[in-house]
């Protein structure tokens, strides 16, 4: 898989106008589009598949030199197995091997790696890869970058509400244990700080069951270029934008009135 991505020495690593403490700990993206750059290109949407690897490259490396703590990325759904066959054996063998080239650099460039998802499910194989690329990335200091994979939602907030059930069922736990606190630690993202902006592309205005618990107060910025298409400046625009929000979670601004 040739590697397009810019030079990393040549991507920035401050925003003009944006100030360290403006940029977000977490970033969560939807990475949609490659299919349809694809088509647009005349290509097989396999290739938009390849393309969209390179991104994701892109988009780490930027991320890390700006100083975000985490980057979450919305590899494949639990929905995605809808697709043909032929393009998901494709997208696995992809993942198996952007998890086997890449794990060298991983190591150098001091990223962490981990995976959320119905992992389980996932070819053996492609296990094995995920599992040896964390492994050999569990010490590292740098960005984490999390893959979701074979990941919903839903399922997501039904398995952490079983292992609860269990635990009270057990004794470990009583019903008055149960809180939004207790909740989120069994997820599959316990211990992740929640997504301060949520990036898609392909201007798809929804969430496609994607961390509905722990994007609850996310701001959200949507672009119509698709996932292969997003660079260095449209990661530099959404952080802009969202350097300009003011989270309230809920409360009024600090002029208005009670």
């Amino acid at each position: 898989m040739k590697n397009q991505s810019p030079n990393p020495a040549a991507i920035p690593d401050t925003i003009p106008g944006v100030p360290p403490e403006s940029i977000p700990r977490h970033i969560a993206m939807i990475m949609d589009g490659n299919g349809r750059w694809a088509q647009r290109q005349g290509k097989q949407r396999i290739e938009g598949h390849m393309r969209g690897a390179e991104t994701v490259r892109t988009m780490t490396e930027a991320c890390a030199r700006l100083g975000v703590r985490q980057l979450t990325l919305y590899c494949l759904s639990s929905e995605n197995w809808k697709r043909p066959a032929e393009e998901l054996d494709f997208l696995m063998q992809l993942l198996q091997q952007y998890l086997h080239q890449e794990q060298q650099q991983l190591v150098d460039a001091n990223i962490r790696l981990c995976a959320i998802g119905r992992l389980d499910q996932l070819p053996e194989e492609v296990r094995g890869e995920i599992d040896k690329t964390v492994a050999a990335c569990k010490l590292h200091t740098g960005i984490r970058l999390c893959l979701a994979i074979n990941y919903g939602s839903r399922s997501e907030i039904v398995d952490a509400t079983r292992a609860i059930a269990a635990k009270v069922q057990r004794g470990e736990m009583s019903i008055e244990d149960i809180n939004e606190q207790s909740i989120s630690n069994h997820l599959y993202t316990a211990g992740m700080p929640d997504p301060d902006l949520l990036i898609r592309t392909a201007g798809e205005m929804r969430i496609s069951n994607y961390l509905l618990w722990q994007i609850s107060y996310s701001e959200l910025w949507v672009t119509e270029k698709t996932w292969p298409e997003m660079e260095v400046v449209d990661l530099h625009q959404a952080i802009r934008d969202y350097s300009r929000r003011e989270r309230r979670y809920g409360g009024l601004k600090t002029s208005e009135p009670s």
